[in-house]
């Protein structure tokens, strides 16, 4: 079996720039989403493609935030793509608004067999379900992550993948070693091929993030906890790892530029005004996402 610092999931080659379907809502105010995706993997040398899966005013954490559901203009939408002959290396997916939306994900690997697949499957956290998120979209939700090359979960969303119990007992926070490699093999057993389990706290100073793949062993990777939440930090994280991956860095590189990226960014945001309702402010930072191609 390989080693993390030897698996690469995209080979960059000369001056091609690199295609990525970037499958996410877009949010007015409250930096997520596609508000990230776009500025950090266009820094990392990719073109960006959105493909919008709903329209927020602002992320939900606001009081009258407003929702546009885009499932029904995608069909068309993306069959406008076949006719003018898009290329897709990566297909990135965040939050859906609907469950029909997975299926319009899986018409879009059919169109692309060879893009890398990257799930970011953003339903909960700390044991709460997203106020948009029925059950059906959950369990959409669910079956989609069996056909990731890339599955980013925090410990909610992992349960709620894998079916089991999540409620306001279980924090989703601190958890053994030996509980996390459970969960990570059985995410990979269901079908992804590297997952990054996320936001593992235990009150020592350091947040963790499990890492493993099919063909390397599970590590770890830490960064100092910073004791604020911020919007869109899920986003950033997922984002900065894919830029590192289609920069051709190792999975062991992307996993800790992402870690480091994203911590970095929430201090900066911490200088802000009302920085923890704004959300990530990761703009000071984008040269050293650009340094990956360096």
């Amino acid at each position: 079996m390989s080693q993390a610092t030897e698996v690469k999931l995209y080979k960059r080659e000369g001056a091609y720039i690199p295609r990525v379907a970037a499958v996410h809502d877009l949010c007015g105010y409250g930096k997520c989403s596609l508000g990230v995706a776009i500025p950090v993997l266009s820094a990392a040398g990719c073109d960006v493609c959105p493909v919008p899966t709903g329209l927020f005013s602002s992320h939900t954490a606001f009081p009258g935030w407003y929702m546009h559901d885009t499932t029904e203009i995608l069909p068309d939408y993306l069959n406008a793509w076949k006719g003018i002959g898009v290329e897709i290396d990566a297909v990135y997916s965040g939050f859906l608004g609907a469950p029909e939306q997975v299926d319009i994900i899986r018409g879009i690997y059919e169109t692309y067999p060879n893009a890398l697949r990257v799930v970011d499957p953003v339903m909960a956290d700390h044991g709460r379900v997203y106020p948009t998120y029925t059950p059906e979209l959950c369990q959409a939700m669910a079956d989609l992550a069996a056909d990731a090359d890339i599955l980013t979960p925090n410990l909610t969303e992992a349960a709620i993948i894998l079916g089991e119990p999540i409620g306001d007992a279980w924090g989703g926070v601190n958890i053994s070693n030996d509980e996390a490699k459970r969960l990570v093999d059985a995410l990979l057993e269901k079908g992804a091929k590297n997952v990054i389990l996320k936001g593992v706290q235990r009150g020592d100073g350091l947040i963790r993030n499990f890492v493993a793949g099919r063909d390397f062993e599970m590590f770890e990777a830490s960064n100092e906890f910073v004791p604020y939440m911020l919007h869109g930090t899920g986003d950033l994280y997922c984002s900065a790892l894919l830029a590192a991956v289609m920069a051709g860095r190792t999975m062991a590189e992307a996993v800790r530029f992402a870690g480091d990226l994203t911590h970095d960014a929430m201090l900066v945001s911490a200088q802000q005004p009302a920085f923890e309702d704004r959300g990530v402010s990761f703009e000071p930072l984008l040269g050293r996402v650009s340094a990956l191609l360096a």
